[in-house]
Protein backbone atom coordinates (compact mmCIF):
# COMPACT_ATOMS: atom_id res chain seq x y z
CA UNK A 1 0.00 0.00 0.00
CA UNK A 2 1.15 3.43 -0.77
CA UNK A 3 1.50 5.70 2.17
CA UNK A 4 0.02 9.17 2.28
CA UNK A 5 2.96 11.23 1.40
CA UNK A 6 3.60 8.87 -1.65
CA UNK A 7 -0.36 9.63 -2.50
CA UNK A 8 0.02 13.31 -2.06
CA UNK A 9 3.24 12.91 -4.70
CA UNK A 10 1.20 10.98 -7.42
CA UNK A 11 -1.71 13.43 -6.22
CA UNK A 12 0.44 16.51 -7.29
CA UNK A 13 2.30 14.58 -10.23
CA UNK A 14 -1.12 14.01 -11.70
CA UNK A 15 -2.75 17.63 -10.83
CA UNK A 16 0.02 18.74 -13.22
CA UNK A 17 -0.05 16.43 -15.57
CA UNK A 18 -4.08 17.76 -16.13
CA UNK A 19 -3.25 21.11 -16.46
CA UNK A 20 -0.54 20.50 -19.06
CA UNK A 21 -3.07 18.52 -21.16
CA UNK A 22 -5.91 21.43 -20.83
CA UNK A 23 -3.80 23.87 -21.92
CA UNK A 24 -2.31 21.46 -24.98
CA UNK A 25 -6.23 20.67 -25.50
CA UNK A 26 -6.36 24.00 -25.92
CA UNK A 27 -3.63 25.09 -27.94
CA UNK A 28 -4.36 22.21 -30.67
CA UNK A 29 -8.32 23.13 -30.99
CA UNK A 30 -6.71 27.11 -31.65
CA UNK A 31 -4.62 25.53 -34.49
CA UNK A 32 -7.60 23.65 -35.39
CA UNK A 33 -9.28 27.20 -36.32
CA UNK A 34 -5.88 28.82 -37.11
CA UNK A 35 -6.15 30.54 -40.27
CA UNK A 36 -3.10 28.60 -41.98
CA UNK A 37 -5.88 25.69 -42.10
CA UNK A 38 -8.47 27.47 -43.87
CA UNK A 39 -5.89 28.94 -46.67
CA UNK A 40 -4.13 25.18 -47.35
CA UNK A 41 -7.74 24.37 -48.30
CA UNK A 42 -7.77 27.62 -50.00
CA UNK A 43 -4.80 26.76 -51.98
CA UNK A 44 -5.83 23.02 -52.91
CA UNK A 45 -5.54 22.78 -56.64
CA UNK A 46 -6.24 18.58 -57.37
CA UNK A 47 -6.89 15.61 -55.79
CA UNK A 48 -3.42 15.32 -54.06
CA UNK A 49 -3.11 18.59 -52.25
CA UNK A 50 -6.97 17.98 -51.45
CA UNK A 51 -5.45 14.62 -49.68
CA UNK A 52 -3.00 16.38 -47.94
CA UNK A 53 -5.04 19.34 -46.45
CA UNK A 54 -6.91 16.54 -45.17
CA UNK A 55 -4.12 14.29 -43.72
CA UNK A 56 -3.14 17.67 -41.90
CA UNK A 57 -6.42 17.80 -40.29
CA UNK A 58 -6.34 14.71 -39.58
CA UNK A 59 -3.56 14.86 -37.61
CA UNK A 60 -4.15 17.37 -35.97
CA UNK A 61 -7.79 15.54 -34.85
CA UNK A 62 -5.83 12.65 -34.15
CA UNK A 63 -3.38 14.34 -31.64
CA UNK A 64 -6.81 16.30 -29.97
CA UNK A 65 -7.63 12.60 -29.55
CA UNK A 66 -4.73 10.86 -28.17
CA UNK A 67 -4.80 14.26 -25.29
CA UNK A 68 -8.38 13.77 -24.51
CA UNK A 69 -7.75 9.75 -23.97
CA UNK A 70 -4.40 11.01 -21.63
CA UNK A 71 -6.97 13.22 -19.57
CA UNK A 72 -9.45 10.94 -19.31
CA UNK A 73 -6.41 8.63 -18.07
CA UNK A 74 -5.38 11.38 -15.11
CA UNK A 75 -8.86 11.83 -14.38
CA UNK A 76 -9.50 8.24 -13.75
CA UNK A 77 -6.50 8.28 -11.65
CA UNK A 78 -7.21 11.00 -9.66
CA UNK A 79 -10.79 9.66 -8.57
CA UNK A 80 -9.28 6.63 -7.51
CA UNK A 81 -6.95 9.02 -5.27
CA UNK A 82 -10.11 10.34 -4.36
CA UNK A 83 -11.67 6.91 -3.38
CA UNK A 84 -8.88 5.29 -1.71
CA UNK A 85 -8.27 2.92 -4.51
CA UNK A 86 -5.37 4.64 -6.10
CA UNK A 87 -2.46 2.52 -6.27
CA UNK A 88 -4.12 -1.19 -6.80
CA UNK A 89 -4.98 -3.17 -9.70
CA UNK A 90 -8.68 -3.15 -10.90
CA UNK A 91 -8.44 -6.55 -12.18
CA UNK A 92 -6.94 -8.20 -8.86
CA UNK A 93 -6.75 -5.89 -5.95
CA UNK A 94 -3.13 -6.07 -5.78
CA UNK A 95 -0.70 -3.07 -4.95
CA UNK A 96 0.78 -1.80 -8.46
CA UNK A 97 4.33 -1.58 -8.37
CA UNK A 98 6.16 1.64 -7.12
CA UNK A 99 8.50 1.75 -10.22
CA UNK A 100 5.80 1.36 -12.39
CA UNK A 101 3.60 4.00 -11.09
CA UNK A 102 6.61 6.21 -11.17
CA UNK A 103 6.90 5.58 -14.76
CA UNK A 104 3.26 5.71 -15.74
CA UNK A 105 1.37 7.57 -12.91
CA UNK A 106 -2.28 6.61 -14.49
CA UNK A 107 -1.25 3.01 -14.38
CA UNK A 108 -4.41 1.01 -13.65
CA UNK A 109 -3.05 -2.59 -13.23
CA UNK A 110 0.30 -4.56 -12.25
CA UNK A 111 2.38 -4.96 -15.22
CA UNK A 112 1.12 -8.96 -14.65
CA UNK A 113 -2.47 -7.91 -14.49
CA UNK A 114 -1.66 -5.37 -17.59
CA UNK A 115 0.21 -7.90 -20.04
CA UNK A 116 -2.77 -10.44 -19.72
CA UNK A 117 -5.06 -7.66 -20.16
CA UNK A 118 -3.15 -6.87 -23.83
CA UNK A 119 -3.13 -10.51 -24.31
CA UNK A 120 -6.53 -10.95 -24.12
CA UNK A 121 -7.61 -7.70 -25.51
CA UNK A 122 -5.53 -7.25 -28.51
CA UNK A 123 -7.18 -6.02 -31.17
CA UNK A 124 -10.38 -5.07 -29.85
CA UNK A 125 -9.96 -1.30 -29.92
CA UNK A 126 -11.84 1.19 -32.29
CA UNK A 127 -9.64 2.24 -34.74
CA UNK A 128 -8.71 6.10 -34.02
CA UNK A 129 -8.73 8.04 -37.83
Amino acid sequence: MLSPEQIRHFESILNQRYAELREAIRQALLESDDQRFIELAGQVHDLEELSVADLLVDLNYARIDQLLAELRDVEDALRRIREGTYGLCIDTGEPIELDRLEANPTAKRTARAQALYEKTHAGHSAPSL
